[in-house]
């Protein structure tokens, strides 16, 4: 028997690859985004909490009640934002799969969804297995910046979507103010959809505000926001996020979420409710990563590799241009083996392989993994 795939040409992503290279040859893996120091004993102590009061039955399929008033209190606190959680919050298992329902709810086949290159890696076959075409366009190398014209330009009567990420995965860029405003002017008066993936939310240095689509009425009201609970938490494992966005877009949303996942883990939930009161723990969140970002900056300077500028996520890019021509997978790949340490080649994040000799390296790990990692890469230089 033959089973006519929706993703002829997908295969094992380059995160799972690295990962397991790493693994075969012990090196420190700054490749795949997880940290590798302990999360909250307070948030793990209430997950115990509801476990042995009992919450360990299903939950409501749009999430724990008191987890999702929560974070429409919180909404409101960062963006000004007036969501009601009731009608316009589901918990879902995990950023990715809240940004895979949400385009799976909206999209036909033929239609077309506008994407940003580097892109984060589901975002591309999330469109094509829906049938729908992704209609690329490269970022401005090497700041990373949105080309507006050309969205402009892309733009057709068959546009369904934007696919927005800020922080942004795996560059660390941002949007800016006027990138809304841009972004506001090409969206007005059309029926396109606004898909942003907000994982990173709370990983924004230098000052920067974390610029949501939730702050802008006109945005949220076109927008499913996707956000994930492992980011803030330190808590990738758990795969549980949610997604936010207008009354009469959740309901759609929620007719394909509940045939799908139907009910997310429930004691974790509970628990989330609770540490959500804890404001200081998100809120100091991007000061914490700065910091490891700042220290692996200054080791990286003992190298040759040339740091282009990150403002969140747990990732910064570095170039190699000025000391080698290999291809950047090549050199991923050796570095994996002859140094010991992990990274991932950024023309992975293309579907037609662009490569700009930059490899994206994972600083959301403690201080020494960074400086074992960093000591690796000058051994024999």
């Amino acid at each position: 028997m033959i089973i006519r795939s929706k993703l002829p040409d997908v295969g094992t992503t380059i995160f799972t690859v690295m990962s397991q290279l790493a693994i075969d040859h012990n090196a420190i893996n700054l490749g795949q985004g997880f940290p590798d120091f302990m999360m909250s004993e307070e948030l793990i102590a209430l997950v115990n909490q509801a476990m042995q009061k009992g919450h360990n039955q299903y939950a409501h399929t749009n999430g724990v009640p008191l987890l999702r008033q929560r974070l429409a209190e919180k909404m409101d606190k960062l963006y000004n934002a007036n969501i009601n959680g009731d009608s316009q919050i589901t918990i879902t298992p995990g950023g990715t799969y809240a940004i895979y329902t949400a385009l799976t709810t909206i999209l036909q086949p033929g239609d077309e969804v506008i994407v940003f290159e580097p892109a984060y890696d589901s975002y591309i076959p999330n469109i094509e297995v829906n049938g729908a075409v992704p209609v690329r366009i490269s970022l401005q190398y090497p700041s990373y910046r949105i080309p507006w014209g050309e969205v402009r330009s892309k733009i057709s009567s068959r546009t369904r979507a934007i696919i927005l990420n800020t922080p942004h995965n795996p560059t660390g860029a941002v949007l800016r103010e006027d990138d809304i405003v841009q972004l506001q002017s090409i969206v007005q008066g059309t029926n396109i959809i606004i898909i942003s993936d907000e994982v990173y939310e709370h990983l924004i240095f230098d000052g920067l505000p974390h610029l949501s689509m939730l702050r802008y009425p006109d945005l949220a009201a076109r927008s499913f926001v996707c956000f994930s609970f492992g980011k803030a938490y330190h808590c990738t494992g758990w795969k549980l996020g949610y997604c936010i966005s207008s009354a009469e877009f959740m309901k759609e949303f929620r007719k394909v979420h509940q045939f799908n996942c139907f009910s997310c883990h429930s004691p974790v939930q509970f628990a989330l409710a609770e540490y959500l009161l804890n404001e200081e723990a998100y809120l100091t969140l991007g000061a914490f990563l700065q910091k490891k970002r700042d220290h692996f900056q200054e080791l990286m300077k003992q190298t040759d590799f040339k740091p282009i500028p990150s403002y969140g996520s747990y990732f910064q890019c570095y170039s190699y241009e000025d000391f080698s021509n290999e291809a950047d997978k090549d050199l991923a790949i050796r570095l994996t083996k002859e140094k010991g340490v992990a990274a991932i080649p950024m023309s992975s994040f293309y579907k037609d392989g662009t490569d700009n000799k930059v490899l994206r390296f994972c600083f959301g790990k403690k201080e020494e993994t960074l400086e074992k990692a960093v000591s690796r890469l000058l051994k024999g230089a």
